[in-house]
């Protein structure tokens, strides 16, 4: 394949690239506080994106640059969905930043870049290309979390960040040195060919469980979850919204590349550390949830309740359960997006609202946001017909049709514990005592994003399908 057939395949990393050094250019010459152009311009981007990615959706498999590049269904629908959560993101971001000491274009900029990395993590077909990607993606959220220097708990993050991420980096990186010592390739589709003719040896298997490690510390997934508390609740809450959702997206992709499309064949061999993993995360996120104060941290703990039902998507082995795990990601993203525009929302000038106490009265004085943020709540919790429902009942019913009952059963139990402190922050809102209302000073454009994030879940969750067709075409399944 020549070197313009394969710059063809990779035309919205090569605009995204030639994008921010565009906007880096303009940013320069911003006079205005409000970095208003600058703002545009990264949307737009996000947009064309969207739209560049959309129209090449229905391609077949090609792969590119020597094996090391795949464009798949895959990786098209999981770059759709990373611009649209993005831009999102970005909307809930441009409020809560005009007033901080965040109003930079270094947000916008970084941003974008971790976009690339995750682009690129999606799309890899080699260990070293998922690797390059990962690193992109990690070291714009570490400068991410630290722009707010004026703050001492952001720069504590950032360092604890930084420190844990580059302790999963190394993990992952060892356990694909080994890998490569065992089968003499870095090619997924190689690796892949040579262990259905060879069984796994020592090396091998050494290998593939620090690449689990790896990827257990990069969702935060229980026992390699002492990061992620800390890390949300010490971010800015537009940074802690965007690395709470965005990324876990991109992550999936890098664990179907790595996992799936790579030791496919011997699923045995790292499904049951998944298992363990997984369930550890159900049990101990909804456990520790119950006793948060703090939203941030609620939410945290929340999300590593839901990265464990999650795995257990993957764990049975079949495309239909990778699908479903695909659909629960994706679905999770959007809601915990809306989570964090909670604290956003709450948030003025001179005060970030954390508490669930900050709460009290919204829903007898600000009626329509006490239902928007009911939604979230509700739909983090899995009650129908809210989105967080469907994918939630298809996990449960891919590990009972492939015997994973009594697991089914845990995850079922620990659910009805998450349903406690999820309605725990619909009590304070709406039958706790308060005399004051409470302070709602965001903006319009803030009030209409929270507004139609929430009301999308309603909408997708009355028509589930809409999402679920493109998660079972990223695997080849008739919807």
């Amino acid at each position: 394949m020549t070197d313009s057939m394969n710059l063809a395949f990779i035309t919205s990393e090569i605009f995204l690239l030639v994008a921010i050094c565009v906007i880096m250019i303009v940013d320069l010459y911003q006079r205005d506080k409000e970095r208003m152009l600058t703002f545009a311009l990264t949307q737009i981007t996000l947009l064309v994106l969207f739209i560049i990615d959309f129209n090449q959706l229905s391609q077949e498999r090609v792969i590119a640059f020597s094996g090391h590049w795949v464009n798949d269904h895959l990786s098209g629908i999981l770059k759709l969905s990373i611009y649209a959560i993005s831009f999102i993101a970005l909307f809930y971001a441009r409020p809560f930043i005009s007033h901080r000491n965040l109003m930079r274009g270094e947000y916008y900029m970084l941003t974008l870049f971790s976009i690339l990395g995750m682009m690129v993590m999606v799309s890899a077909n080699s260990f070293l290309t998922v690797y390059l990607g990962l690193e992109l993606l990690s070291l714009s959220l570490y400068a991410l979390v630290a722009l707010q220097r004026d703050s001492k708990l952001a720069s504590e993050s950032a360092v604890k960040y930084f420190v844990m991420g580059g302790l999963a980096s190394g993990f992952l990186l060892y356990g694909i040195s080994l890998i490569y010592g065992a089968s003499g390739s870095l090619i997924i589709t190689e690796v892949a060919n040579h262990y259905q003719e060879t069984p796994f040896g020592l090396i091998g298997k050494f290998g593939l469980v620090f690449i689990v490690i790896g990827l257990a510390f990069k969702f935060g997934a229980v026992p390699f979850h002492m990061w992620l508390p800390d890390i949300y609740h010490g971010s800015p809450s537009s940074i802690t919204a965007f690395i709470a959702s965005v990324p876990k997206v991109a992550a999936f992709g890098m664990t179907v590349r790595l996992l799936v499309e790579a030791f496919g064949q011997s699923v045995s061999e790292w499904s049951t550390m998944l298992l363990i993993v997984a369930l550890l995360s159900v049990a101990f996120g909804n456990v520790i949830a119950v006793s948060q104060s703090n939203l941030k941290r609620l939410l945290a703990y929340s999300a590593i309740a839901h990265i464990g039902y999650f795995l257990l998507g993957i764990v049975p082995g079949t495309a239909a359960s990778y699908s479903a795990a695909m659909y629960y990601i994706i679905v999770y993203a959007l809601m915990t997006l809306a989570g964090f525009g909670i604290v956003i929302f709450m948030s003025s000038e001179n005060h970030e609202y954390q508490k669930i106490t900050d709460l009290r009265g919204l829903g007898r004085y600000h009626p329509w946001y006490g239902l928007m943020f009911s939604i979230v709540m509700v739909s983090l919790a899995g009650i129908p017909p809210f989105i967080g429902f469907w994918p939630k009942l298809e996990i449960f019913r891919h590990l009972v049709i492939n015997g994973y009952v009594l697991e089914a059963v845990i995850a079922i139990a620990f659910s009805v514990v998450g349903l406690f402190y999820y309605l725990k922050v619909i009590k304070e809102m709406f039958f706790a005592e308060s005399a004051d209302s409470p302070a709602i000073t965001s903006s319009r454009s803030l009030k209409i994003a929270v507004s139609v994030n929430c009301i999308l879940l309603v909408i997708f969750g009355l028509m589930p399908d809409n999402i679920y067709q493109y998660c079972l075409q990223a695997f080849q399944i008739a919807g």
